[in-house]
């Protein structure tokens, strides 16, 4: 039993060494590169510039993969949405995005700054980010 014991610690020690470089890699490979396509993606089809910032309550690797598809959200809904020049408008109000970790997936807006927040298990579409740019 003890021997058993000491396996499972190891064992677990060894998950829990490896765990940064994983979530370091999948941040690097995954994550920036869906950030910085939705930027350029975003510019391109709405005419304005968004800044989007992971923040640092995203911090485990499904955590990243909703705040990826956040990122992804932005990438696809952009072009689709900035058809006219209203809509335009509507969402360029928004100068900058965070992508956040909170206790429910929701989208706030106030003063040029949207926060997109996934609860770990859902992430914020563009979706429900225009519905709240467009009133």
């Amino acid at each position: 039993m003890r021997r058993a014991v000491i396996m499972a610690s190891v064992m677990l020690l060894s998950l829990t060494a490896f765990a940064g470089k994983a979530e370091r890699e999948y941040m690097k490979n995954e994550v920036a590169p869906a950030v910085k396509a939705a930027e350029a993606k975003f510019k391109e089809a709405c005419g304005c510039a968004l800044k989007i910032t992971v923040k640092d309550s995203i911090k485990t690797t499904d955590d990243m993969y909703e705040a990826k598809h956040i990122a992804e959200s932005v990438t696809e809904g952009a072009p689709e949405y900035c058809t006219d020049a209203e809509s335009k408008k509507a969402v360029c109000q928004m100068k900058s995005l965070d992508i956040t970790k909170d206790k429910e997936a929701k989208f706030t807006f106030k003063d040029g700054k949207g926060v997109a927040s996934t609860d770990g298990q859902v992430y914020t579409s563009f979706e429900l980010m225009t519905r709240e740019l467009d009133k």
